[in-house]
């Protein structure tokens, strides 16, 4: 990845990251006003379409859930494609670093949840909450510091974000799919041997792709398997190179997706999904197991997993330190990793689907605390040992000879 394309992706992904802070307070706001009403009734609206005998008929909550988050995924898709391809992914020596580091993010906090909700079975279904990182929040958190935080400690943050989405991709098909259709999964299989045809005959143009995607769509929807893995299993087959042109189908795809994902579709998921009453909340309520771990879980089981994981992988010769960052920059890296936010609200809301809306409220009280909580250490962290490094290599000033 080019410096010019790393910056490009920074700048995009921060300004993401305060429009879903932004919409996450609107949210707040609008529950505990007297517009709680029209957020409910909204959230509520019917939306659908038939065609013929065919109906799909959803509340607009799930076709946010479940239809904008698609394109998300595909983003993400593209995203990992990509880096496997021709980005940080493909250079092994430099993905073993932060594969440690993101499998450490993931196991770590899974198991402080678990270890908070081992007695409540109907609870243990979120134990995946406080695995995930967001991306956008914690690159928001790292902008703040403009110049001061190294390349190198940024590429080592994004590339420990693809795997860790990954990670949550495999979580997500593993652990969160109901019931499965047969029929449906035959169209989704008769569908992915459609988009492996044209992908094989050297078709670049998107828009057979995109209709075949949308039948995928459909199909894995009524599944069982949650259907923003369609985004993803299409994205792997969207070409990288056109033979005739040279040019890039999928990169070309990934830049015209990325403003609307950042500016439009994660600021509204974050507003649907993060309206939180504060009526009859109690300090005991955040002592609950379920938000305790969930909080737990991004702020402390982040940073021992990843920065834990990263000391034993350098110290057992697997990797090194990113170039110009010290052990209290990674430190602070690592908390930011404790962001969750999006992705851990997103698989929320599937931990909710198996086991009832009763937790939504804890799982987001987790979430909010654990992510602001992570997002304060890290930037004071980072801010105060960037700061401090910074001292270190300016020169002092040179004293004027006298004339």
């Amino acid at each position: 990845m080019s410096i010019a394309a790393l910056k490009e992706f920074l700048q995009k992904e921060s300004t993401g990251g305060l429009l879903i802070i932004a919409a996450a307070v609107l949210a707040m706001l609008a529950v505990n006003s007297p517009l709680k009403s029209l957020y409910d009734a909204w959230l509520s609206t019917p939306v659908g379409f038939q065609f013929g005998a065919f109906l799909l008929n959803k509340p607009l909550l799930l076709w946010i859930n479940d239809g904008l988050m698609a394109v998300f995924f595909f983003l993400i898709g593209l995203e990992i494609k990509r880096e496997f391809l021709q980005g940080e992914l493909s250079d092994r020596s430099r993905v073993i670093l932060p594969a440690i580091a993101a499998a450490g993010g993931m196991a770590v906090p899974a198991l402080v949840y678990v270890a908070f909700n081992h007695g409540e079975p109907s609870a243990l279904s979120g134990w995946a909450i406080p695995t995930a990182t967001d991306i956008a929040f914690a690159l928001g958190v790292l902008s703040l510091l403009g110049n001061r935080v190294p390349n190198s400690l940024k590429l080592f943050l994004l590339t420990l974000a693809v795997i860790d989405d990954l990670g949550a991709i495999i979580i997500i098909a593993l652990f969160y799919s109901g019931e499965l259709s047969v029929s449906s999964l035959l169209i989704a299989a008769g569908s992915l041997l459609a988009l492996l045809i044209i992908n094989r005959r050297g078709v670049a143009r998107i828009a057979p792709y995109i209709l075949i995607g949308l039948v995928l769509w459909v199909a894995v929807l009524k599944s069982g398997v949650h259907a923003t893995l369609a985004g993803v299993v299409l994205a792997f087959f969207i070409p990288l190179k056109d033979k005739q042109t040279g040019g890039s189908p999928l990169t070309q795809l990934e830049h015209m997706l990325h403003p609307y994902v950042a500016f439009l579709i994660l600021p509204l998921f974050a507003f649907a999904n993060t309206g939180i009453s504060f009526t009859g909340l109690t300090p005991q309520s955040l002592l609950h197991p379920v938000p305790l771990g969930i909080a737990a879980g991004l702020l402390i089981g982040k940073q021992v997993g990843v920065f834990g994981f990263t000391w034993l992988a350098i110290k057992l010769g697997f990797g090194k330190l990113p170039e110009g960052a010290g052990w209290m920059p990674l430190y602070g890296v690592a908390a930011l990793c404790g962001i969750g936010f999006t992705m851990s609200l997103f698989i929320s809301s599937l931990a909710a689907e198996q086991v009832g809306t009763g937790m939504m409220v804890d799982n987001r009280l987790g979430i909010l605390g654990g992510s602001v909580l992570s997002a304060v250490i890290g930037y004071l962290v980072l801010a105060y040992t960037l700061g401090r490094a910074n001292t270190r290599d300016t020169p002092p000033p040179q004293s004027t000879p006298p004339e």
